[in-house]
């Protein structure tokens, strides 16, 4: 597939590429091109700046979760009709897994023979960012950095200072500019309709980056291999409905896993914290920050309408804030009443708890049967104290979990785990499959 195509990649964490991805984004489609963004890795956070500003879903890509061919299989299939894709890279450009180059944003470049433009932070130095950049270019020349926008340039001398010893070609040179960092919290930045100034990001790329350098780089990639699988077909008009809790306190969801469930189910989007439960045969309760809204979600109405679907055999799935609602409690500023299945009280903790990939096997509690494998991710800065009689539906050979190895805290239909899993074809039969023995019982 010949499909044009960029990696923003960054130095490091914090040097600006969400930003300039951001803003490459908006540049390009103000100029009338349809942009397919990604975003390599598990992040939940930077891709609905991308969406936002493309109008159009960003999806992850990410090898550990997916797989080499799952990778090559969402990016085949999102840029069908799309006049050029813009890949955000995740931390430093040859950071992965434990060291290694697995997931990191070079194996993906490579992965999608993509050129890579690299963002440097100079502030606080000037010749040195050249040896820097020649070390990113030398580490590993199976990557192509096709050229290098430098951020937070002090001034012209400054800029001069570093230009006397370029070796590589420039794509922009960004002035230093506070107003355009985005605010963080404890789990990434803010989401995008938090911050009120993102569409501004595409008029500083336009005036202070080569556009035209960067789309030609990008029509000049390499074809890619094209691994496209015949992935979920329609098995015509779906027989079950799907509830998916998407509002600002339950925002964190993989587009593939959504597009997954759709295949093979209507979905009905709703808030828990303003709206009834719809008529739905089973629902989906992604993470999020149900800790910000625990006294709305508290005081809607559908918190009751949950459990009591719950006590009537509905099968449900929680993924971290998902888990923490359908849980009993949770402790911030005070105690929050939830909706009260599982067997367990959630509190919010200063420190982070857990960070990292996730790999495990079910092992026949709950709705998901035996010796499932499950790829996923954890995130959160919360902890459960579980009651002597949970049980668990998912054995982690990675991770944290919940409790000693184990995670998927589970009780009657419903499921609850930090694990924010990538669906699997299987994964998803069960879940749907419940829902279906759910709507003939």
């Amino acid at each position: 597939m010949s499909i044009p195509r960029i990696v923003i990649a960054g130095t490091h964490s914090g040097c600006g590429k969400t930003t300039v991805a951001s803003g490459l984004m908006g540049a390009l489609s103000a100029r009338g091109l349809k942009v397919q963004p990604f975003k390599v890795g598990p992040d939940f956070i930077d891709p609905t700046y991308h969406s936002a500003i493309c109008g159009r879903p960003s999806r992850n890509l990410d090898p550990f979760m997916m797989g080499d061919d799952g990778v090559i299989d969402t990016f085949v299939k999102a840029c069908d009709d799309a006049d050029i894709a813009v890949i955000e890279g995740v931390m430093g450009m040859y950071d992965g897994l434990e060291g290694t180059d697995t997931s990191s944003t070079a194996s993906v470049a490579r992965l999608l023979s993509a050129p890579v433009i690299l963002v440097v932070d100079v502030g606080g130095m000037s010749r040195s960012a050249n040896a820097l950049i020649k070390g990113y270019r030398e580490f590993d020349t199976s990557v192509e950095i096709a050229g290098v926008i430098f951020n937070r340039v002090g001034s012209p001398n400054h800029r001069r200072m570093i230009e006397d010893s370029l070796q590589v070609i420039s794509a922009g040179w960004i002035p230093r500019n506070e107003s355009l960092k985005v605010k963080s919290r404890h789990l990434g930045l803010q989401m995008a309709d938090e911050v009120n100034d993102i569409k501004r990001f595409g008029g500083i790329i336009e005036e202070y980056t080569d556009i035209d350098m960067i789309l030609e780089t990008a029509r000049n990639a390499a074809p890619t291999q094209n691994a496209l699988r015949s992935g979920h077909t329609d098995g015509g008009a779906p027989e079950v409905t799907i509830g998916v809790a998407r509002d600002p306190a339950f925002c964190f969801y993989y587009q593939d896993n959504l597009d997954a469930l759709s295949a093979k189910s209507r979905l009905v989007f709703f808030s828990p914290m303003d709206d009834v439960l719809p008529q739905v045969d089973g629902i989906y309760f992604g993470g999020g920050y149900p800790e910000l809204y625990a006294r709305e979600l508290e005081r809607s109405t559908c918190r009751g309408e949950v459990k009591k679907a719950i006590d009537g055999g509905m099968p449900v799935y929680g993924e971290c804030g998902g888990l923490m609602y359908l849980c009993e409690d949770i402790s911030t500023d005070k105690k929050y009443r939830m909706v009260g299945v599982l067997p367990a009280g959630s509190e919010m903790t200063a420190k982070i708890q857990a960070l990292g990939y996730i790999k495990g096997e079910t092992v026949g509690e709950g709705i998901f049967g035996h010796g499932m494998a499950v790829n996923g991710h954890e995130f959160h800065y919360s902890r459960l104290k579980c009651n002597q009689d949970a049980r668990f539906s998912l054995k982690l050979s990675r991770g944290k979990g919940i409790l000693n190895g184990y995670d998927g805290l589970c009780e009657h239909q419903a499921t609850g785990a930090y694990t924010h899993s990538y669906f699997s074809a299987r994964f998803v039969e069960s879940f749907v499959g419940s829902a279906k023995a759910y709507k003939k019982k």
